[in-house]
């Protein structure tokens, strides 16, 4: 009886015990997803991935390549338009620099779609979309195509267009249509020379890039797959986009320099004339590559044209 009582004392006096105990806390730690890193590869078909240089915040600035290079080739725009208060992306088009080179077609029906996958996937709103030699052809006709989605603004740089060999009815640009075969067959029997017959007429003169630069371009030049380099050079001897200038409605501006020994003078003033409200901006001291020949001038034209 007595151990009996002291069992249940002792029960009782375990239970207020823990009745009086204060219920301990369980610290939750609180994770704080961060945002993930931006893709540099977005796949626009099966097996085609493109590569993406995405940098910067605020407004979208959106900038497609000349022919054989890749969205590498704006490393100085860059700089410029993250300084500024952008957000820059830079696309390469599939064939060039390290976007995926599939046997496809290498058109810019085919260029064109490419582009609007990557801006629909990135949910890009109200962008300056601008492109350079061969790449402001694409956009040209990007534009026109689309109705110009998700873009406010279009930039021409030093633009092969709206065709890139003399026709009949249009003498404008600088070559003919069997000069551009003769480079077609030299890039599929001697790339290199290919490279060196363009390289020797890209700039103004041998002193306006430094050797280091030019060096650079070149080897941005040699990722480019050597089909996609063919066809998309028989795409510029062939495509003829007069019939998309009627088409362009946003505000348009339109750099060359008058000594381009690429894309004439005369073409960019062509397109001035047909593009409503463009407008036109020469450069004296460049060939084709104003975007490093006269960067300086480059970048500032192109950030007031994206403010106004």
């Amino acid at each position: 009886m007595k151990l009996t009582a002291i069992a249940l004392i002792a029960s009782g006096m375990l239970i207020s015990s823990c009745a009086n105990k204060a219920p301990e806390t369980k610290q939750v730690e609180t994770q704080v997803e961060k945002p993930g890193a931006r893709a540099e590869y977005i796949e626009v078909e099966p097996n085609v991935r493109l590569h993406v240089t995405d940098l910067g915040e605020g407004k979208p600035v959106v900038l497609i390549h000349g022919y054989p290079l890749s969205d590498a080739m704006w490393e100085y725009q860059y700089h410029a338009l993250i300084k500024a208060g952008y957000r820059v992306i830079g696309i390469t088009l599939r064939g060039f620099g390290q976007s995926d080179k599939p046997y496809s077609k290498y058109n810019y029906d085919e260029f064109a779609a490419d582009i609007k996958t990557v801006l629909d996937k990135l949910d890009i709103k109200d962008a300056v979309i601008g492109g350079h030699s061969m790449g402001g052809a694409i956009v040209l006709h990007y534009v026109a195509k689309y109705n110009a989605a998700h873009i406010s603004k279009m930039a021409l740089f030093s633009a092969a267009a709206p065709c890139h060999t003399k026709k009949p009815d249009y003498p404008y640009p600088l070559f003919t249509k069997e000069e551009i075969t003769q480079w077609v067959e030299l890039n599929n029997s001697n790339r290199p020379a290919l490279l060196d017959a363009v390289g020797s007429k890209f700039t103004l003169n041998a002193t306006t890039i430094t050797p280091g630069i030019g060096a650079w371009l070149g080897g941005i030049n040699m990722q480019s797959s050597p089909y996609a380099m063919e066809q998309a050079l028989i795409a510029l001897r062939d495509e003829d986009l007069r019939g998309d200038l009627p088409k362009i409605k946003v505000p348009t501006l339109i750099f060359n320099a008058k000594e381009d020994k690429i894309v004439a003078y005369a073409l960019a003033e062509q397109m001035n004339k047909a593009i409503a409200g463009s407008k036109l901006v020469a450069f004296d001291k460049s060939g084709h590559a104003s975007f490093v020949e006269e960067k300086d001038k480059f970048n500032e034209e192109l950030i007031k044209f994206i403010k106004e």
